[in-house]
């Protein structure tokens, strides 16, 4: 394909597109939280569904699993992006591993890591889809 038809072609589309620009109106933006999923695979596991935490959400307080190397900080980012959701506190439990045996072969339960988190009053987090 010879070099001035490409040239050719790029002014023409240069020319087109001013043109499109005014004649669509733009669209009205809506400001609002939005729920996304960037990087909060690497600190969320997923929500901890206990008797005791599913009590605790009737208080505005969600219990969920996280990865052993997160903070209060990116645990609240991570909440506020996914969920949409404004985060008032956080709070952290380790909960260390315990050994179990099973007649004479003994062994490890695995420990993990855990947050509480507290959301703004009126504001929900669906766990569980219905």
């Amino acid at each position: 394909m010879p070099l001035f038809f490409k040239k050719k072609r790029a002014e023409e589309k240069a020319k087109e597109k001013p043109e499109e620009i005014k004649e669509k109106p733009s669209p009205e933006l809506k400001v609002r939280k939005e729920a996304k999923g960037g990087e909060v695979w690497k600190i969320l596991k997923g929500p901890h569904v206990t008797e005791k935490a599913t009590a605790l959400s009737e208080k505005n307080k969600y219990v969920f699993k996280v990865y052993p190397g997160a903070n209060k900080i990116e645990i609240k980012r991570a909440i506020e992006e996914l969920y949409g959701v404004d985060v008032i506190s956080v709070k952290i439990i380790n909960v260390p591993r315990k050994q179990r045996r099973l007649g004479r072969i003994s062994g490890w339960r695995k420990g993990y890591k855990k947050s509480i988190v507290k959301i703004k009053e009126g504001q929900k987090i669906e766990i569980l889809p219905r």
